[in-house]
């Protein structure tokens, strides 16, 4: 009779689970994500808060336009637009000021950012002359209303 052999084979260890370097290497390619989308992301979000202001003020610009048909004027020369400008002081992103000329023939709308978005500022005058003066906290002369950091007119 011949002997049988009843020790089973040795088991083998399988590993379960991610290694150390496996983990290290998701994290930074996470982070270097991240570091490129979230510039972009929050330039993003800063231009589509930027266009309430242009919004609001091409508004009262059509407003003042209406006012002059009526009384062909702008209001009285050095004070601040009539109430007929339906310009809102505070917007929910810019603060606004409106300033009738030294003649009562011109005016300045002016926008300026507030809270998140502080340190920019445009305006619009009675020709339609749109300017930036303010972007990002530094003081330019364009005249247009810039919107992406490249500076550029649109």
């Amino acid at each position: 009779m011949t002997a049988c052999n009843t020790t089973p084979p040795p088991l083998r260890h399988t590993h379960r689970g991610f290694t150390l370097i496996e983990v290290m290497i998701t994290v930074a390619i996470i982070g270097i994500l991240a570091a490129v989308a979230l510039p972009s992301y929050t330039d993003y979000i800063r231009r589509g808060k930027l266009q309430e202001g242009f919004a609001d003020m091409a508004t009262a610009r059509v407003k003042m336009e209406q006012y002059y048909q009526d009384f062909r004027n702008y209001g009285t020369a050095g004070d601040d637009c009539p109430p007929q400008s339906g310009l809102s002081p505070a917007g929910k992103y810019f603060t606004y000021t409106c300033k009738v000329g030294a003649t009562d023939q011109t005016y300045l709308i002016t926008a300026s950012g507030k809270d998140d978005i502080t340190g920019y500022e445009f305006t619009v005058n009675q020709s339609n002359a749109q300017a930036t003066t303010k972007f990002k906290n530094v003081a330019v002369a364009k005249a247009c209303w810039i919107t992406k950091a490249s500076e550029t007119c649109n």
